[in-house]
């Protein structure tokens, strides 16, 4: 197992507690040692490079102690170090990521509107990490939609399945590792979720002949086959777990998040920088399924290109 920790971050909200909980066991499943963070934004009228003088240490950080003394007693506990750092949490909260295999934290901290679903902090972390950011929603979160297909796959364990999303026409080799992984360590089954454009989006010019009438059965069919393909790598290196490919037509972002309301994460990817457009991208669908999901999200950054 690696040995980079993984990473809560922590700022004495429920919300930030929950992703220490989720961490704590993602630490223990990878036998990794679990590091906890809280980020202390500057005063307002303080500048980045002149921090005032007297701040608290790790060891007498207020937010920090608490955790610390929820900690203790615990049995069976990684290593566990703490970390209290000074600056605009949008901005080091992703630097945390540099020396971590994974960050978590909670949907929203402490400040912000008590209505927002996702806080600018979480949002800055999934954008911006080079790990993956696991996100902690607050519990009972309403999807608005039924679950398709519920249910973790055939063969899962205890532990609930594991829903990632495939693009057919792009698949990310990184998502797809990451949840074959995932579900790898809890024994859990993998919903692969391919969703297809339905109905297809035709439009003509003046004097245009409408274009043959598209079989929708021979769609999904090949979707299936070519998701099949692209996960054959990862079945042959996890041989141990069972995915299920569901083929839906449809918005992707509105089938993972029905998905979400019975599983016990939700992978989705994050775009690639581009040429014209080098700036960090999640793109429409993971902000979707990051805003809405019931269960955990976890936002994985492209793989570096092989040079």
């Amino acid at each position: 197992m690696s040995t980079q920790p993984v990473v809560a971050a922590v700022d004495g909200s429920d919300d930030s507690l929950r992703a220490l909980e989720w961490a704590l066991d993602a630490a223990h499943r990878r036998e990794a040692p679990l590091r906890v963070a809280h980020v202390r934004q500057y005063a307002l009228w303080g500048r980045p490079d002149a921090a005032p003088a007297g701040l608290p240490t790790a060891e007498d950080d207020p937010v920090l102690g608490p955790v610390r003394a929820r900690l203790e007693g615990q049995t069976g506990l990684p290593a566990v170090d703490f970390v209290a750092l000074d600056g605009a949490p949008g901005a080091v909260l992703p630097e945390l990521g540099a020396t971590a295999q994974l960050l978590v934290l909670g949907s929203r901290g402490r400040g912000g509107f008590t209505s927002l679903l996702l806080g600018s902090n979480s949002l800055a972390a999934a954008r911006d990490a080079e790990c993956p950011v696991v996100v902690v929603p607050r519990p009972g979160r309403d999807t608005g939609t039924p679950a398709e297909g519920a249910g973790s796959a055939e063969g899962a364990g205890e532990d609930p399945g594991i829903v990632v999303g495939v693009n057919v026409d792009g698949p990310d080799e990184a998502t797809l590792a990451f949840a074959f992984r995932e579900a790898a360590l809890r024994g859990a089954g993998l919903r692969v979720l391919a969703a297809y454009p339905w109905p297809p989006q035709t439009w003509m010019l003046p004097g245009e002949m409408p274009a043959p009438q598209i079989d929708q059965s021979a769609v999904e069919h090949e979707t299936r086959v070519l998701a099949d393909g692209f996960l054959t790598p990862h079945r042959t290196r996890h041989p141990e777990v069972t995915a299920e490919i569901r083929v839906l037509p449809g918005d992707a972002a509105g089938h993972l998040v029905a998905a979400s309301e019975d599983a016990g994460l939700v992978v989705v990817g994050r775009h690639r920088r581009r040429l014209l457009a080098p700036a960090r991208m999640m793109g429409s669908v993971t902000q979707a399924v990051l805003l809405h999901a019931a269960s955990p999200v976890a936002v994985v950054p492209p793989a570096l290109p092989e040079e």
